[in-house]
């Protein structure tokens, strides 16, 4: 009987007390033979560490514990995880997420047909933690970039009333459950560029650190889409999240400003800076003075707002004006190993 290839499925934590029994009961549910369990927390400081500690005493071998000493973040937790790890496919687990039974045996056999596939992305519907039940309504069935460079959450909000059941390639996978190919990710991976001694050994990042948290999971979809790689979304894959940040797709203006106010102040300003971050790294310039008249529209809509209604978030702009330059130096590197041309890559940004 062949071997099942490993997956390892990387969960970070930080405060998740109230998520981490049902995530962690799901991911060691799973009916797929071949998997290991590595938590990363990042200095919580409610019992969250207590609950691992006490799943890792139950299950001995099935579950590696790191414990940092600070918040390092989602990009550099997660960083840390996948270099710990050397499974064939790594998933990165969000620890307000759930998985059904059978999701990972789902994935696997997906990626095993296509080689050019890095990443799944799974059909993922809202959980209610409170009352330990999953929703009928989407969460996400992939991420959708818009002409104007503004990123959702395709069918978030809406029903599921079948509308997304058929498997097909999406512009790249959000960060609360996907499973990549680890050869996809070191592929991509991009040399920090944190100091000059880098420059002569450097070391490298799958996310984006620089981006702490917050759309580290578009610019990775982003890259891989540029080097040649494929993001495939499978209903079968099925997965429940209770999101922190973002509850509707709604292209609409008023639609979008009542969403802004249910997210943080701290979420809206790390965005602010990751996109603009994210746009530097990856935009092809033909298909950025293509899509010209749609993304200049947009930035003066939203430095507008921002000026007028949200002026807190200004005071990213200095960190952002700093760790340009690091992005700069990845584009570099980046569109010197594009394959995709504006053609392949234009049919992925929607109206």
């Amino acid at each position: 009987m062949k071997i099942k290839p490993k997956v390892n499925i990387n969960i970070l934590t930080w405060n998740g007390e109230k998520y981490l029994k049902c995530c962690l009961d799901s991911a060691l549910e799973q009916n797929y033979p071949n998997y290991q369990i590595l938590i990363i927390d990042n200095d919580s400081t409610d019992k969250t560490v207590d609950v691992i500690k006490d799943y890792q005493k139950k299950n001995k071998g099935k579950i590696v514990f790191i414990q940092n000493e600070e918040n390092l973040g989602f990009a550099t937790g997660h960083n840390q995880g996948i270099d710990a790890t050397d499974g064939k496919y790594v998933m990165l687990l969000n620890q307000d997420a759930v998985l059904s039974p059978n999701f990972l045996t789902e994935a696997i056999n997906v990626l095993e047909k296509d080689e050019k596939i890095a990443v799944i992305q799974p059909k993922v519907l809202k959980y209610d933690f409170e009352r330990k039940k999953p929703k009928n309504t989407f969460d996400t069935t992939g991420l959708l970039v818009l002409r104007n460079r503004r990123i959702i959450n395709r069918g978030q909000g809406q029903k599921d009333e079948d509308q997304f059941d058929k498997q097909e390639e999406v512009f790249g996978a959000d960060g609360a459950v996907p499973v990549y190919r680890r050869t996809a990710l070191e592929d991509t991976k991009l040399a920090t560029f944190k100091n000059k001694t880098d420059l002569i050994k450097p070391k490298f990042e799958f996310l984006d650190e620089n981006f702490f948290c917050y759309k580290e999971d578009v610019d990775l979809a982003w890259r891989l889409r540029l080097y040649g790689w494929k993001a495939v979304y499978d209903p079968n894959i099925l997965a429940y999240h209770e999101r922190g940040a973002g509850e509707s797709a709604s292209k609409k203006p008023i639609e979008i400003i009542k969403e802004r106010k249910k997210i943080s102040s701290f979420a809206k300003t790390i965005s602010f800076k990751n996109q603009r971050l994210m746009q530097i790294k990856n935009e092809l310039p033909s298909l950025y003075l293509k899509h010209f008249p749609w993304i200049i529209w947009k930035e003066i809509r939203a430095w507008g707002y921002i000026i007028l209604i949200e002026p807190k978030i200004l005071k990213i702009i200095p960190k952002m004006i700093s760790q340009a330059p690091k992005a700069f130096r990845q584009r570099k590197v980046i569109q010197k190993r594009a394959k995709n041309n504006k053609k392949n890559l234009e049919k992925w940004f929607s109206l």
